[in-house]
């Protein structure tokens, strides 16, 4: 699954946009939005998990399906990637424009 998702990108870490859509869309991956609970209540991606950076243990990432990290800006989830793949999860990627990006080209929002 991620060969596909990630053939394109420039970063094998990141999702572009319309990869990331795509898998959403898909049900292909399973979104955890790493921003902080109030952040997350302000409006997530339909079916996201909230697992705060400031808290983080990728121990508690899902499994079953390859992992989409998701914060507003892209540095979160990039330091979540880092800690999953230092912890051995190979099936973890981030999405570096955040959640900003997802709203500014129209991405479902559900609060």
């Amino acid at each position: 699954m991620f060969g596909k998702l990630f053939s394109r990108a420039p970063d094998p870490a990141e999702l572009g946009f319309d990869a990331f859509a795509e898998a959403v869309r898909d049900s292909a991956v399973t979104v955890v939005d790493v921003r902080e609970p109030h952040e997350f209540a302000a409006g997530h991606i339909p079916g996201a998990v909230n697992l705060p950076l400031s808290r983080f243990d990728p121990g508690k990432l899902p499994n079953g399906k390859p992992v989409a990290l998701i914060c507003q800006a892209g540095g979160r989830s990039r330091n979540a990637l880092n800690q999953a793949q230092a912890a051995g999860r190979e099936d973890v990627r981030h999405y570096p424009g955040g959640m900003s990006q997802w709203r500014s080209h129209g991405g479902a929002v559900t609060a």
